[in-house]
């Protein structure tokens, strides 16, 4: 089985492909078998997602379970509480400008 990840451009957070859009939840996301790297290049160059690429898995009854520690961890979530994390210097750091 073959996932397509990456990470959601506004906000950065891991995203997986479901067959038609992106979810933050890797249970919805879809087995893109050999299809995955031409799925990778359009969604990029729509601008809809940062750094696609495609990564194993193993089919579960609970979803789909990344077969790489790295993507599994990226699965779960941040590893450290947001209020522990290291705060910019520049309060606007973190605002986005379009």
């Amino acid at each position: 089985m073959k996932l397509l990840t990456g990470n959601d451009l506004p906000t950065g957070d891991v995203i997986w492909w479901t067959g038609g859009d992106w979810s933050r939840h890797v249970e919805d996301a879809v087995d893109v078998g050999d299809k995955g790297e031409a799925i990778a290049r359009a969604e990029d160059g729509a601008r809809r997602v940062n750094a696609p690429y495609v990564i194993d898995a193993e089919p579960t009854a609970n979803g789909p379970r990344p077969a790489h520690i790295k993507d599994r961890i990226r699965a779960l979530g941040p590893t450290v509480r947001p209020d522990l994390t290291l705060k910019p210097a520049d309060p606007a750091a973190g605002e986005w400008v379009i």
